[in-house]
């Protein structure tokens, strides 16, 4: 089911992995003539054409957008106990791990007198994306909304597609996540008219004002990226998603089962999802795929998930030792990368590029979707090379704050006129022999 690619013998350059390796196609500049019009008319119409939009995308047109809170109290009351306690799990643990993420501020005496403080400031506020779909995902409330209110972010919306069987309010599973972690403000709007609406605000059809958001948050489909790549001037935002990624790394020793169901379960997700092997064993490859034409058919979504695997983003590569494996690994840079080798912890250790690893066989993907405690919101197509996922990080900024005496000022301020005449700006050394009329020798 997997194509397979043999690098046993050779070790492409990293130029040629990132070419050839599989990987989904997607082009979001080819959809951005169609989300173009959606922002401006979202800037120029506000809510009218929001709901005009999701009459059209989603087939049904809410009565208002922002969800009353009777609506989220009772998603919460009817939630399935199993599924509530499940959250409230999920919940607790992704506490105690962004928790610790919180930064505090440093302050370093550079000279006396002369002192600059790194002051973490929270976003004020902060619109996170819970998409709809082929799925529903109120795990992605959970990994968007905690290391938000752990980073101190005072105003949080959550902006979920409305559903038609559900009369034009998100589905209520994502309304009980948000009431479970007492998020009161959800915006039953979805696609680029969120993205849209969440950068320029509006107001309600009740008048009530919808307030814009600073930074926004969370994945989407094509048209969600699209649309935070074309507003991104105008609000910060997280990352461009794309299609979901695992990666194995696997030698000889791992269960050829959990390999398969690992890969099918990104598969799952989307017919664009990519489940990589990499491995130094052939006879892994070919149990998995024995194991794979054994599993894909005792699936629910069996034709999605065969679809994904035999997609040009999915596949199999051959590497002749571990070492190979690991410039493979690396070049590809995976959104999720499992370690199912003997010695997983040392050979994990020398990653350089992934969202997240997951190490040894009791470590699957589908526990960090849920509950690791670590988040989800990861990056896609390459970008863990030079990204992060979604951390309390994401929604601080750092500021610098700079203090400085007039001794202090004085002792350097002969160096500040040299850089300043060197750059030839000599009004910024004016602006430092200002404050010494008398000169700068005494």
């Amino acid at each position: 089911m997997l194509t397979r690619t043999d690098l046993r013998g050779r070790v492409p350059s990293t130029a040629e992995l990132r070419a050839t390796l599989p990987r989904a196609d997607t082009d979001v500049e080819h959809v951005l003539h169609q989300v173009r019009p959606v922002v401006e008319a979202v800037r120029e119409r506000g809510v009218d054409a929001v709901l005009e939009y999701a009459e059209k995308f989603d087939g049904v047109r809410p009565e208002q957008v922002r969800v009353p809170a009777a609506e989220l109290a009772d998603a919460l009351e009817r939630l399935d106990p199993a599924v509530r306690e499940a959250l409230q799990e999920s919940i607790d643990r992704a506490r105690r791990v962004h928790g610790d993420q919180r930064r505090t501020d440093v302050t370093t005496q550079v000279v006396p007198g002369g002192t600059v403080t790194e002051r973490w400031v929270p976003v004020a506020r902060v619109g996170l994306y819970a998409p709809g779909g082929l799925a529903v995902y109120p795990s992605s409330v959970v990994m968007n909304v905690v290391p938000a209110q752990a980073a101190g972010v005072e105003s949080l919306v959550v902006c979920s597609p409305p559903q038609a069987e559900f009369g034009g309010l998100p589905h209520p599973t994502i309304l009980a996540a948000a009431a479970l972690l007492e998020v009161d403000e959800v915006w039953a709007v979805g696609g680029a008219q969120a993205v849209a609406l969440l950068a320029y605000g509006g107001r309600d059809t009740d008048g009530a004002e919808l307030l814009p958001a600073d930074l926004v948050t969370g994945p989407g489909n094509v048209y969600v990226t699209a649309a935070k790549r074309h507003l991104r001037s105008v609000i910060g935002i997280d990352a461009e998603a794309g299609p979901t990624e695992i990666a194995v790394l696997a030698d000889g020793t791992a269960d050829p089962v959990h390999v398969a169901a690992d890969l099918i379960s990104q598969a799952e997700h989307d017919t664009l999802a990519a489940s990589v092997l990499v491995t130094t064993s052939p006879e892994l490859a070919d149990a998995v795929d024995a194991e794979l034409d054994r599993q894909v058919p005792l699936t629910k979504h069996t034709e999605r998930i065969r679809t994904a695997l035999t997609g040009e983003q999915s596949g199999c590569v051959l590497v002749g030792t571990l070492d190979e494996g690991l410039t493979v690994v690396d070049a590809y840079a995976a959104e999720h990368l499992e370690i199912q080798t003997a010695d997983a912890e040392a050979v994990a250790a020398r990653v350089r590029n992934a969202g997240a690893i997951f190490v040894g066989p009791h470590a699957p993907v589908s526990l960090g979707d849920y509950c690791a405690g670590s988040n989800h919101v990861l990056p896609t197509g390459g970008c863990a090379r030079h990204s992060s996922g979604l951390s309390v990080q994401s929604f601080l900024r750092g500021i610098h704050v700079i203090s400085y005496d007039e001794r202090a000022l004085r002792e350097v301020a002969g160096k500040v006129v040299a850089l300043a005449d060197a750059e030839d700006l000599p009004a910024h050394g004016q602006a430092v022999t200002a404050r010494f009329p008398s000169g700068l020798d005494r």
